[in-house]
């Protein structure tokens, strides 16, 4: 049996059952990539452009481990901030005796209380979210245990560009080095990877997973092409801590590769928190046969999934990572049908 071939019965009865168009996939070690494939259509209409290892998605909550994460991570590795900085001491909003004990490292193990999302629609600027952040009511004590928050990640988002000196997406670009996965400068556009980017170049528009099923998004009046699907994010430009970042299967195997060959930081950030019942590390969630790893990952595994359809899976311990990009939000199957598809794949990797 070749390689993959498992995984990609997997991912192409996934696509005959609608749970989503389009995927790409890589697996690899430390050393390069093993499989990839690229599977189904861009969108499910009859017209619709074949998926290519070319094809760029939209990775949303992959930001918080690729982008934000790494970012926070390199500014721990040069003292530039620590992990127990009180988050009070980086905004001004974030006050009151519930909330004064908070950490960074609490918002990177989304453990400081606050809830998941907003109640209200998204505020319009920086300083608003802030503020709305800083004042909502927590839904826990801190440390107590741990809730899924973008709101955590989007004051990572705000605390790592003020501490870094730049944008999120100029700090990306200095973490990661582009040149590790895109082709050669004078290749036709259509052969381009333009990394793990925040903003999609507009010559590569064309080669984005979309990720509105209908031709017209109510929020911004158009179909979203290599725009960024969330709309936090959306309303802060498309650059955030929390999502916004776009990229290849390839790209996000490139970046998994780094993660295996690190250090002491990788260690450092992959450890499993000392919160009760919590699965999560330092922006990083952790193998548990109940999640979307499913059950023949070592005890080791970390990774990480996001909103669209996206996930990356990287075992130290088997030298293996495990990419599989899809647009499941154009269209698509529900996030329990997604999450299955997550496990079914793993499992059939389980001896790659």
């Amino acid at each position: 049996m070749a390689a993959g071939d498992a995984g990609r019965r997997v991912v192409a009865d996934a696509i005959a059952r609608s749970v989503f168009p389009a995927a790409a996939i890589e697996a690899g070690s430390s050393v390069g990539p093993i499989w990839s494939d690229a599977l189904g259509t861009v969108t499910f209409d009859g017209s619709a452009a074949p998926t290519t290892s070319a094809t760029i998605f939209d990775l949303a909550s992959l930001t918080k481990p690729i982008a934000t994460t790494t970012i926070i991570a390199e500014l721990v590795r040069t003292g530039a901030l620590s992990l127990d900085r009180a988050v009070a001491e980086f905004f001004p909003d974030w006050r009151g005796e519930d909330r004064e004990a908070v950490t960074v490292r609490d918002l990177l193990e989304h453990a400081s209380g606050l809830p998941a999302r907003l109640v209200d629609p998204p505020p319009d600027t920086r300083r608003e979210f802030e503020y709305e952040i800083g004042t909502i009511k927590l839904e826990y004590a801190p440390r107590t245990q741990s809730i899924y928050s973008d709101l955590g990640f989007l004051l990572l988002g705000f605390l790592a560009a003020d501490v870094g000196g730049a944008p999120l997406d100029v700090l990306l670009e200095r973490v990661i080095d582009p040149g590790s996965v895109r082709l050669q400068p004078d290749r036709d556009p259509e052969h381009r990877d333009p990394g793990l980017v925040y903003t999609v170049p507009p010559l590569l528009r064309t080669l984005a997973a979309p990720t509105e099923p209908m031709d017209v998004d109510p929020r911004r009046g158009r179909r979203l092409v290599g725009e960024v699907h969330d709309n936090y994010a959306a309303a802060l430009g498309g650059v955030a801590g929390h999502a916004g970042v776009f990229g290849t299967a390839a790209a996000v195997g490139a970046f998994a590769r780094t993660m295996l060959r690190g250090g002491e930081m990788v260690r450092l950030f992959t450890t499993r928190t000392t919160v009760p019942g919590s699965s999560r590390a330092l922006g990083w969630d952790t193998m548990l046969p109940t999640s979307s790893c499913g059950t023949r990952m070592s005890p080791r595994a970390f990774g990480h999934v996001g909103f669209t359809g996206t996930s990356l899976w990287i075992d130290p311990a088997r030298d293996r990572y495990f990419v599989l990009l899809t647009n499941r939000v154009c269209g698509g199957g529900t996030l329990d049908e997604m999450r299955q598809v997550r496990r079914a794949f793993h499992d059939a990797l389980g001896e790659l």
